[in-house]
C-alpha cells in the first residue's frame, strides 16, 4: 500500500515537472526583457525550435507557432495572438492547428505567399480573410504607428542544398516594435543580403545542417550585420556553443537559450 501510494506521489511530481516546462504566455523567470526607445517592455518567451512569443505593450506575437512538434506545446495556455509570422511551409513551423487555436478575429496572420495558397479559405479562422497578409521578400508592412515589419529573403546557398529552401519562396522577418529592431530569421544560409540589414538589436539565427547553418555560418551572418544580441535557434543536436568562441571578439553579444 506504501510502495503504492509512493508511486503514485512520484508520478504526480513527474507530471508536474513536466507540466512546467511548457512555456505560457505571460513574463517568467526565463523569459528575455528589453526596452524599448520610448521605454516599453519587449519579452521573449523561448517555446522551442523555431516557435517564440514575443510581449509588447499588451500585444502577443506568436512566431512559427507549432503543436505536435516534441516537446508538444499547449496553445490553448496562451492567450489569443494578436498578430502571428509564418517564414515557410516546413512542418516545424507552419502549423494550422496552433495558428487556429491562437486566432480570433482581432488576429492577423503574416506569412509568405505558398502558406497563404496552402492555407486557403477553409479554416474557420480564415473567415476574416482580410487579418491574413502573404508578404513577399522585399515588401514591408505597417501594423500599427508604432509596429512595422519587413519581408527579407531566406534561402540555402550550398549546392547540394538548395532544395530545402529556394530563393524567393520563404521569409525572414525584421520587426520594428517602437525601434526595437529584431531580426528572426527563418531557414536561411549565410545569404549576402544579411548584409544589408542595418540597426539589428536582437537577432535569430538557424544553427543546424544541412537545412540551415553551421556554427560558422552563423558567426560569418552575425558578423555581416552586427546585431547587438544574437540568439542561435533551430539548432538541434549542433554544439551552438561554440559559438560564444567565434564572436568572443565581435562585440556581438551571444545568448543560448532551450530552442533545440
Amino acid at each position: 500500500m506504501i510502495k503504492n501510494f509512493i508511486a503514485v506521489i512520484l508520478t504526480m511530481l513527474t507530471c508536474l515537472s513536466c507540466n512546467s516546462q511548457q512555456a505560457s504566455s505571460g513574463n517568467s523567470a526565463n523569459d528575455d526583457v528589453y526596452t524599448t526607445r520610448s521605454g516599453k517592455q519587449v519579452s521573449f518567451t523561448f517555446i522551442k525550435h523555431a516557435s517564440l512569443e514575443i510581449k509588447y505593450d499588451g500585444l502577443s506575437i506568436q512566431i512559427d507557432p507549432v503543436q505536435k512538434l516534441p516537446p508538444e506545446t499547449d496553445y490553448s495556455r496562451f492567450g489569443k495572438a494578436d498578430f502571428i509570422f509564418v517564414t515557410h511551409e516546413h512542418f516545424d513551423h507552419f502549423d494550422t492547428d496552433a495558428i487556429a487555436a491562437l486566432s480570433n478575429e482581432q488576429t492577423k496572420v503574416v506569412l509568405n505567399k505558398r502558406c497563404a495558397d496552402m492555407l486557403g479559405s477553409d479554416y474557420e479562422f480564415l473567415k476574416h480573410y482580410d487579418e491574413v497578409s502573404a508578404m513577399s521578400n522585399g515588401e514591408s508592412m505597417k501594423l500599427r504607428d508604432d509596429i512595422s515589419v519587413e519581408a527579407v529573403p531566406a534561402y540555402n546557398i550550398t549546392p547540394d542544398r538548395t532544395q530545402f529552401h529556394p530563393k524567393g519562396r520563404d521569409n525572414g522577418y525584421v520587426l520594428d516594435l517602437d525601434g526595437l529592431r529584431i531580426y528572426i530569421a527563418g531557414d536561411t544560409e549565410d545569404i549576402p543580403e544579411m548584409a544589408q540589414l542595418s540597426g539589428i538589436d536582437i537577432a535569430f539565427l538557424p544553427c543546424n545542417q544541412p537545412y540551415t547553418m553551421t556554427p560558422e555560418q552563423l558567426a560569418n551572418a552575425a558578423k555581416m550585420f552586427s546585431p547587438k544580441v544574437v540568439y542561435p535557434y533551430h539548432y538541434s543536436e549542433t554544439p551552438v556553443e561554440q559559438i560564444n568562441d567565434l564572436l568572443k571578439d565581435s562585440g556581438i553579444e551571444v545568448r543560448i537559450r532551450a530552442m533545440k
